[in-house]
């Protein structure tokens, strides 16, 4: 062994469980174990402690000795010296340590394995799951600081973008022009995971893309951040008439082609951690299936939980400026290193295009793919909401804007309460009980809705009463949102993970869209118009409850084609395959995603075309 003339002592990097620990001079900032891992491995100096009062646990401290160690083992020799040993010998605390008590010579004892610290190292890195599965070990902390960093830009930029836009002086089809451009990059989703299937840039397949997107996103808010006068400004709570206070930049034309480059970076780095999260997700042992996603999505809701609040006071106070410039530095400053630490293996083996496409194909052709797929895309797109509800929330209610954005705030808070009940309380029910359960429920507290409308609110002010009715909502909402995506991580196939977990994904959201679409093409056979609403003629929109609430809850006729567990999803695997099944499959994935990408260019190229103005 080398001597070193300082008491700081590194672990060796090639040991997954070995740490550095650092020895002070004096016992005021001494280090002990608050771990149970392997710790100090090495040699110390001499001089390695000095009488000190008021130490880091608040006790006397003159010399430390070893009282016991208890390992499966071994015993070491009780009442050993530790001077001898941080003098001129290396030892290991060793994580199979049932305790290890210190003793002070004052007779003050301290067990190392009660440690607080101990137990939340433990519980963020368990100890019996695969290194691949532990999500926040350095090495995989990318992953799910990535879906936290993607919620959080959602959430700030939400409200900068519903707000902006009009402080520029926007029209309101230029202001749905801009959330269209934000939104036309997901409908590449399946581009972007089929190209990383298949290229490696600079010898890995997801983590060079990643870092690529977050810089291209952050620059671009930076650039936009750059062009925008500081402080704040604004006519979104201007008085009618009053003469507007627009600045002279960012220009419209501008603003939309640095919200595209900000949508594409952060869905492009989306698609990367998605796919290492499929590919990881198959390593889970038995007992823990769907925990990684469940945790990597709880992220994403709260940072849009914690970010749409923030966004919308620094707006107000600070001016959207501070908002770009969070949105522009939070990527690079805090992706750039860990996506630098994140293991993945250099140089794999990638399949070709052609043999992409041939195992696309097959995947969707087997039955456990296109049936479960096929109750996804039909239970989504019955989920049309009331186009007309907000209105009637603003018009007749006369809910201001902060209460419609408490309702906002609300949802995204209920949205990641929910994922949160998924991941403690229903993950072990079966899929079927899930969607039964949940439709059922929210078929029952639509009937708030019309309670709302007749005046049925139990004492409660208005705004209370529809903040607990939409928050259940957007709960229950939550606690679906997981089933279905741990399923669609089992159907990929090994190589291809990129490519296949966005195809089910883009079927999942193009439903939704076209739902969209319904909510409001139906309002033509309903009269709410704000007119007839407001003169207080509200049974139209009683009638539009009514049949939206029975669409949303119709859905649960075509549970029969979602398996009931994993094991029956797998059982499906070995039936017979489709052909015709998995091209209607493939069909009506790729006109939903050609109807996507329609209406987003629509919306920029001929603003107006759905009839606003």
């Amino acid at each position: 062994m080398n001597e070193h003339e300082n008491d700081s002592v590194s672990a060796p990097s090639s040991s997954d469980l070995e740490y550095d620990a650092d020895l002070a001079k004096e016992f005021g900032s001494s280090y002990l174990n608050p771990f149970d891992t392997p710790l100090a491995h090495g040699d110390f100096a001499d001089d390695h402690a000095s009488d000190s009062d008021d130490g880091e646990y608040g006790v006397t401290r003159r010399r430390v000795i070893v009282v016991a160690e208890s390992t499966e083992n071994e015993e070491k020799e009780k009442g050993q010296d530790v001077e001898p040993l941080l003098s001129s010998n290396s030892f290991t605390l060793s994580p199979s340590a049932a305790t290890t008590t210190l003793e002070i010579e004052d007779g003050i004892t301290f067990s190392l394995s009660n440690s607080i610290l101990s137990r939340i190292y433990d519980y963020l890195v368990p100890p019996d799951k695969p290194r691949a599965v532990q999500l926040f070990h350095p090495s995989n902390l990318a992953i799910p600081t990535c879906y936290l960093i993607v919620g959080v830009l959602q959430g700030l930029s939400g409200p900068l973008l519903n707000v902006l836009p009009l402080d520029l002086g926007a029209t309101e089809a230029q202001q749905v022009t801009i959330s269209a451009l934000r939104s036309l990059p997901a409908s590449f989703k399946l581009v972007f995971g089929f190209y990383s299937d298949g290229h490696v840039l600079f010898g890995y397949r997801r983590k060079s893309y990643m870092m690529i997107g977050w810089c291209l996103s952050g620059l671009a808010m930076i650039m936009l951040s750059l062009s925008t006068p500081k402080g704040t400004w604004g006519n979104s709570d201007r008085n009618e008439g009053d003469e507007l206070d627009i600045p002279s930049s960012p220009s419209i034309p501008f603003l939309g082609t640095m919200v595209i480059l900000f949508g594409t970076g952060y869905w492009f780095a989306d698609v990367m951690a998605d796919s290492v999260v499929a590919e990881k997700a198959k390593l889970e042992p038995e007992e823990s299936r769907g925990q990684l996603q469940s945790s990597c999505y709880a992220c994403r809701f709260f940072g849009l939980m914690c970010a749409a609040p923030l966004s919308t006071y620094m707006y107000a106070v600070h001016g959207p400026r501070s908002i770009m410039v969070l949105c522009g530095v939070l990527p690079i400053v805090v992706m750039i290193p860990l996506i630098v630490m994140f293991v993945e293996d250099y140089n794999p083996a990638v399949p070709s295009t052609k043999e992409q496409c041939k195992e696309i194909w097959s995947t969707v052709c087997s039955r456990a793919v296109w049936q479960p797929m096929s109750f996804v895309y039909l239970y989504n797109i019955l989920q049309i909401g009331n186009a007309a509800w907000r209105e009637y929330l603003k018009s007749v209610l006369h809910f201001t804007s902060v209460e419609l954005n408490s309702l906002l705030i609300a949802a995204y808070i209920l949205l990641y309460l929910g994922i949160i009940a998924y991941k403690y309380f229903f993950i072990t029910w079966s899929w079927r009980s899930i969607y039964v359960v949940t439709t059922l429920l929210n078929g029952i507290l639509s009937i708030g809705q019309i309670m709302l409308i007749k005046g049925f609110t139990f004492g409660l002010s208005n705004f209370w009463f529809a903040l607990g009715d939409d928050a259940m909502a957007d709960f229950i909402a939550g606690i679906q949102f997981l089933p279905t995506t741990i399923m669609m991580v089992h159907l990929c196939p090994s190589g291809s993970e990129g490519a296949s977990y966005a195809l089910f994904t883009t079927v999942n959201n193009s439903a939704g869209a076209l739902a969209g679409a319904i909510s409001t093409n139906i309002l033509r056979f309903f009269d709410v118009s704000k007119e007839t609403m407001v003169s207080g003629n509200l049974s139209g929109l009683t009638n539009l409850t009514i049949v939206t609430t029975l669409l949303q809850t119709s859905g649960i006729i075509f549970v029969c084609l979602l398996p009931h567990r994993r094991e029956d999803l797998l059982k499906l695997n070995y039936s017979s395959s489709s052909k015709i099944g998995g091209g209607i499959f493939l069909a009506v994935t790729m006109l939903s995603l050609l109807y996507s990408v329609v209406v987003c260019v629509l919306n920029i190229a001929l603003p107006g075309w759905a009839g606003e103005s």
